[in-house]
């Protein structure tokens, strides 16, 4: 089996089945093998997977195990000597994988690759673009909303300026389109660390890859639809800034000594409150614009 792709999904309605439909021709002329791993969805999807494309593997979480557990559970049923992770508002198209592949073949030296992520248009999508890994003084501007006041307070960490048409080596991919090599995961243990539950995973990973010595490659070799958000639109304001700050959090434990870290969790209660504040003023934030895509 040359590429396993797993998607997690959760309430991800007619968006995940057009995504696996998208995947049948991305891999044409690959042995490959898609397994959905279902985060307790409600909506009738996972069903609809079961009839209308038998071959798909799923696993029922039983309720929403976070994106990194939810990843890792469905890694045992993979046999790939690559490994997508995919999410299930994404769009690929016609025999991308298989020319990714064949590229990441001819790259040895790269651990993980992603693709130019646009809009349903073909435009290329910024919420995508690849970022540095967070430094302090980015992760507090962004907790404190400070992008709001001051834009350019986080080109650094951006990459301003970022060339999408240019094959180049980056800090950090997103998430939601990664493709990785078996013999990392295996050295691993996880496909990504277990003690995220959602946001920052995906960076996460990337900096233990490049810890050992390979490259994460941005390479516009092939192109891919990103809807972004899609599955956070319903989420409150509160419950994302909770969950983002605690991955940050979590982020900072790892990687960043004590008196780095020390000030998130100092700030993170107070962001938390102002959160709850706003919520009860504006109950419905659909905003989906907060996502690790965007941070």
């Amino acid at each position: 089996m040359i590429l396993s792709l797993i998607t997690v999904s959760y309430n991800s309605g007619e968006k995940l089945l057009a995504q696996i439909q998208s995947v049948i021709k991305a891999s044409e002329g690959l042995s490959y093998e898609h397994i959905i791993s279902d985060n307790g969805s409600t909506d009738g999807s996972i069903e609809q997977v079961r009839k209308q494309f038998s071959q798909v593997k799923i696993i029922e979480n039983g309720g929403n195990l976070g994106f990194a557990k939810a990843n890792n559970n469905a890694l045992a049923l993979t046999s790939g000597k690559f490994l997508l992770f995919l999410n299930p508002d994404m769009r690929l198209t016609s025999k991308s994988l298989s020319t990714l592949v064949n590229w990441m073949e001819q790259h040895p030296k790269v651990g993980i690759a992603s693709c130019k992520l646009t809009d349903e248009y073909g435009n290329f999508n910024h919420q995508s673009t690849p970022r540095r890994f967070p430094r302090l003084s980015d992760q507090v501007a962004i907790l404190l909303k400070l992008p709001h006041i001051f834009p350019s307070i986080l080109n650094h960490y951006l990459y301003a300026g970022f060339n999408p048409d240019i094959e180049q080596e980056v800090d950090s991919v997103q998430g939601s389109f990664l493709l990785t090599r078996r013999e990392i995961i295996t050295k691993l243990g996880w496909a990504f660390d277990p003690r995220y539950f959602i946001w920052f995973e995906d960076v996460d990973l990337c900096r233990e890859v490049h810890k050992r010595g390979y490259t994460i490659m941005y390479s516009p070799i092939i192109s891919c639809v990103d809807y972004i958000g899609q599955s956070f639109k319903h989420q409150t304001l509160y419950w994302k800034q909770k969950q983002v700050s605690k991955s940050m959090l979590q982020y900072f434990k790892k990687w960043h000594p004590w008196y780095e870290w020390m000030w998130i969790a100092l700030l993170r209660p107070i962001i938390l409150i102002m959160a709850w504040g706003y919520g009860k003023v504006t109950p419905h934030d659909e905003n989906p614009s907060l996502s690790q895509r965007s941070l």
